[in-house]
Protein backbone atom coordinates (compact mmCIF):
# COMPACT_ATOMS: atom_id res chain seq x y z
CA UNK A 1 0.00 0.00 0.00
CA UNK A 2 1.36 3.42 -0.95
CA UNK A 3 2.11 5.72 1.97
CA UNK A 4 2.89 8.56 -0.45
CA UNK A 5 -0.68 8.59 -1.78
CA UNK A 6 -2.10 9.09 1.71
CA UNK A 7 -0.53 12.51 2.28
CA UNK A 8 -2.41 15.51 0.84
CA UNK A 9 -0.86 18.06 -1.54
CA UNK A 10 -0.99 21.59 -0.14
CA UNK A 11 -1.52 24.35 -2.69
CA UNK A 12 0.72 27.42 -2.31
CA UNK A 13 -0.68 30.95 -2.65
CA UNK A 14 -1.01 32.11 -6.26
CA UNK A 15 -1.45 28.56 -7.58
CA UNK A 16 -4.80 27.36 -8.88
CA UNK A 17 -5.66 23.78 -9.78
CA UNK A 18 -8.64 22.69 -11.89
CA UNK A 19 -9.92 19.12 -12.00
CA UNK A 20 -12.06 18.18 -15.02
CA UNK A 21 -12.77 14.45 -14.89
CA UNK A 22 -9.34 12.83 -15.16
CA UNK A 23 -7.59 16.00 -16.43
CA UNK A 24 -5.72 18.00 -13.78
CA UNK A 25 -4.34 21.41 -14.73
CA UNK A 26 -2.25 23.71 -12.56
CA UNK A 27 -1.54 27.37 -13.17
CA UNK A 28 0.89 29.57 -11.28
CA UNK A 29 3.44 32.37 -11.61
CA UNK A 30 5.98 30.16 -13.45
CA UNK A 31 3.56 28.78 -16.04
CA UNK A 32 0.86 26.17 -16.46
CA UNK A 33 0.91 22.38 -16.76
CA UNK A 34 -1.65 19.63 -17.15
CA UNK A 35 -1.75 15.87 -16.78
CA UNK A 36 -4.31 13.14 -17.47
CA UNK A 37 -4.72 10.92 -14.41
CA UNK A 38 -5.07 7.15 -14.66
CA UNK A 39 -8.60 5.76 -14.44
CA UNK A 40 -7.68 3.86 -11.22
CA UNK A 41 -7.02 7.18 -9.46
CA UNK A 42 -9.53 9.63 -7.98
CA UNK A 43 -8.54 13.24 -7.22
CA UNK A 44 -10.48 15.56 -4.92
CA UNK A 45 -9.87 19.21 -4.06
CA UNK A 46 -10.94 20.78 -0.78
CA UNK A 47 -9.94 24.14 0.74
CA UNK A 48 -6.30 24.55 -0.29
CA UNK A 49 -5.28 20.92 -0.69
CA UNK A 50 -5.56 18.02 -3.12
CA UNK A 51 -6.12 14.41 -2.14
CA UNK A 52 -5.25 11.49 -4.41
CA UNK A 53 -6.90 8.14 -3.70
CA UNK A 54 -7.26 4.81 -5.52
CA UNK A 55 -10.67 3.86 -6.91
CA UNK A 56 -10.18 0.18 -5.98
CA UNK A 57 -8.40 -1.29 -2.96
CA UNK A 58 -5.80 -3.41 -4.73
CA UNK A 59 -2.02 -3.15 -4.99
CA UNK A 60 -1.85 -1.65 -8.50
CA UNK A 61 -4.42 1.05 -7.71
CA UNK A 62 -2.46 2.13 -4.63
CA UNK A 63 0.74 2.19 -6.71
CA UNK A 64 -0.93 4.37 -9.36
CA UNK A 65 -2.30 6.67 -6.66
CA UNK A 66 1.20 7.14 -5.22
CA UNK A 67 2.66 7.78 -8.68
CA UNK A 68 0.05 10.35 -9.64
CA UNK A 69 0.26 12.03 -6.23
CA UNK A 70 4.01 12.55 -6.85
CA UNK A 71 3.42 13.75 -10.44
CA UNK A 72 0.73 16.24 -9.37
CA UNK A 73 2.90 17.45 -6.47
CA UNK A 74 5.78 18.05 -8.93
CA UNK A 75 3.35 19.90 -11.19
CA UNK A 76 2.18 22.18 -8.36
CA UNK A 77 5.77 22.81 -7.21
CA UNK A 78 6.84 23.51 -10.79
CA UNK A 79 4.21 26.16 -11.51
CA UNK A 80 4.81 27.88 -8.16
CA UNK A 81 8.61 27.66 -7.68
CA UNK A 82 10.02 25.97 -10.80
CA UNK A 83 12.86 23.48 -11.12
CA UNK A 84 16.47 23.94 -12.17
CA UNK A 85 19.54 21.82 -12.86
CA UNK A 86 23.06 23.16 -12.88
CA UNK A 87 25.72 21.76 -15.22
CA UNK A 88 29.48 22.40 -15.17
CA UNK A 89 31.94 22.17 -18.05
CA UNK A 90 35.34 20.80 -17.04
CA UNK A 91 38.15 20.85 -19.59
CA UNK A 92 40.53 23.23 -21.31
CA UNK A 93 38.62 25.36 -23.84
CA UNK A 94 35.20 23.98 -22.87
CA UNK A 95 32.73 26.88 -23.03
CA UNK A 96 29.00 27.48 -23.21
CA UNK A 97 27.11 30.54 -24.36
CA UNK A 98 23.34 31.04 -24.49
CA UNK A 99 22.24 33.03 -27.56
CA UNK A 100 18.47 33.49 -27.58
CA UNK A 101 16.88 30.09 -28.24
CA UNK A 102 20.20 28.34 -28.97
CA UNK A 103 22.89 27.09 -26.59
CA UNK A 104 26.33 27.21 -28.21
CA UNK A 105 28.78 24.64 -26.78
CA UNK A 106 32.52 24.29 -27.42
CA UNK A 107 33.38 20.83 -26.10
CA UNK A 108 36.69 20.00 -27.74
CA UNK A 109 35.19 18.83 -31.02
CA UNK A 110 36.38 20.22 -34.37
CA UNK A 111 33.10 22.14 -34.55
CA UNK A 112 30.87 23.98 -32.07
CA UNK A 113 27.67 22.22 -30.99
CA UNK A 114 24.41 24.20 -31.20
CA UNK A 115 21.63 22.90 -28.94
CA UNK A 116 18.14 24.32 -29.74
CA UNK A 117 16.36 25.20 -26.49
CA UNK A 118 12.90 23.53 -26.30
CA UNK A 119 9.74 25.52 -25.59
CA UNK A 120 9.08 26.08 -21.87
CA UNK A 121 12.75 25.70 -20.89
CA UNK A 122 15.13 28.53 -20.05
CA UNK A 123 18.90 28.14 -20.26
CA UNK A 124 21.26 30.63 -18.64
CA UNK A 125 25.06 30.74 -18.64
CA UNK A 126 26.22 32.72 -15.57
CA UNK A 127 29.83 31.99 -16.52
CA UNK A 128 31.51 30.36 -19.52
CA UNK A 129 31.73 26.99 -17.73
CA UNK A 130 28.29 26.91 -16.04
CA UNK A 131 24.88 26.13 -17.52
CA UNK A 132 21.62 26.50 -15.59
CA UNK A 133 18.59 24.74 -17.08
CA UNK A 134 15.27 25.85 -15.55
CA UNK A 135 11.56 25.47 -16.19
CA UNK A 136 8.27 24.45 -14.60
CA UNK A 137 8.19 20.81 -15.82
CA UNK A 138 10.55 18.65 -13.76
CA UNK A 139 10.75 15.88 -16.35
CA UNK A 140 11.60 18.23 -19.23
CA UNK A 141 14.23 20.11 -17.21
CA UNK A 142 15.93 16.81 -16.36
CA UNK A 143 15.67 15.58 -19.95
CA UNK A 144 17.23 18.76 -21.39
CA UNK A 145 20.05 18.62 -18.83
CA UNK A 146 20.67 14.95 -19.70
CA UNK A 147 20.74 15.74 -23.45
CA UNK A 148 23.31 18.51 -22.93
CA UNK A 149 25.40 16.23 -20.71
CA UNK A 150 25.24 13.46 -23.34
CA UNK A 151 27.28 15.52 -25.83
CA UNK A 152 30.41 14.97 -23.70
CA UNK A 153 29.86 12.95 -20.51
CA UNK A 154 32.67 13.15 -17.92
CA UNK A 155 35.45 10.68 -18.57
CA UNK A 156 37.10 8.82 -15.66
CA UNK A 157 40.80 9.62 -16.31
CA UNK A 158 40.97 13.43 -16.35
CA UNK A 159 37.35 14.17 -15.42
CA UNK A 160 36.80 16.27 -18.55
CA UNK A 161 33.28 16.74 -19.88
CA UNK A 162 29.86 18.08 -18.97
CA UNK A 163 28.71 17.10 -15.48
CA UNK A 164 25.96 17.96 -13.04
CA UNK A 165 27.14 20.35 -10.33
CA UNK A 166 26.54 17.77 -7.59
CA UNK A 167 27.85 14.78 -9.58
CA UNK A 168 30.78 12.75 -8.31
CA UNK A 169 33.05 11.43 -11.05
CA UNK A 170 34.99 8.32 -10.00
CA UNK A 171 38.55 8.81 -11.21
CA UNK A 172 40.74 5.98 -12.47
CA UNK A 173 44.48 5.75 -12.27
CA UNK A 174 46.36 5.94 -15.56
CA UNK A 175 48.12 2.87 -16.97
CA UNK A 176 51.66 2.38 -15.66
CA UNK A 177 54.65 1.13 -17.64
Amino acid sequence: MSRIAKSPISLPKGTEVKIDGQMVSAKGPKGSLEIKAHNQVGITQEDGSLTVSPTKDDKQSWAMAGTFRALINNMVTGVSQGFSKKLELVGVGYRAQAKGKVLNLNLGFSHPVDYPVPEGIEIATPSATEIVVSGCDKQRVGQVAAEIRAYRPPEPYKGKGVRYSDEYVARKEAKKK
